[in-house]
């Protein structure tokens, strides 16, 4: 059995369980459509040109973690 015989099986499973067919084609998904990617509107060390809001013994670099999920 070669590899893309196997993988059919595969995808043919998978569809017979869920009841759609899968794409040969990976997901589609834009950065900005994950919302781990948001960005919250939070005044930042940044705005002030003012120490880091979440370690405040530093400067700010406008890295934007603080507003961010950290990801």
């Amino acid at each position: 059995m070669t590899e893309q015989e196997l993988r059919a099986l595969v995808r043919d499973a998978i569809a017979r369980h869920t009841g759609r067919p899968l794409s040969d084609q990976p997901p589609v998904m834009t950065l900005r459509q994950h919302p781990s990617h948001g960005l919250f509107a939070v005044a930042a060390g940044a705005d002030t040109e003012g120490p880091c809001i979440i370690e405040p013994a530093v400067q700010c670099t406008h890295c934007g973690y603080c507003k961010s999920y950290g990801h």
